[in-house]
């Protein structure tokens, strides 16, 4: 298992979390994962290493999540699966980056604190 980071080159979150990887010379696989989104298995287990819901990982401010309504879903363990389908179906709504590293952690990388984390 290597480290990977999953990517949208438009953000400069994004970014700056490849440049620390770069930086700090951890080796990576980059996910660009709007062009290659994530299944719903996959989602699930990044989950798992994040620690978190998936309600914890969407944008909900996105328009695509107006549209959906996101905002008005619970947050609960029956409705988990609905958020996971609503992030493999319209990946610009998961929070970008994630970075995911070979030892088994993962982070939303998008904070100097998060990124001080990987090393």
């Amino acid at each position: 298992m290597t480290t990977e980071i999953w990517h949208n080159p438009r953000c400069s979150k994004s970014r700056t979390a490849k440049a620390f990887l770069d930086d700090a010379g951890i080796e990576y696989t980059e996910r660009r994962y709007l062009e290659d989104p994530p299944t719903a298995e996959e989602l699930r287990a990044m989950l798992t290493r994040l620690g978190l819901q998936p309600w914890d990982i969407t944008r909900t401010g996105e328009g695509e999540a107006k549209e959906l309504g996101v905002s008005g879903w619970a947050r609960t363990d029956a409705e988990r699966e609905r958020w996971i389908a609503a992030l493999a179906a319209h990946p610009r709504l998961i929070q970008r980056p994630i970075v995911a590293t070979a030892d088994g952690r993962a982070v939303v990388a998008r904070d100097d604190e998060a990124l001080r984390s990987l090393r």
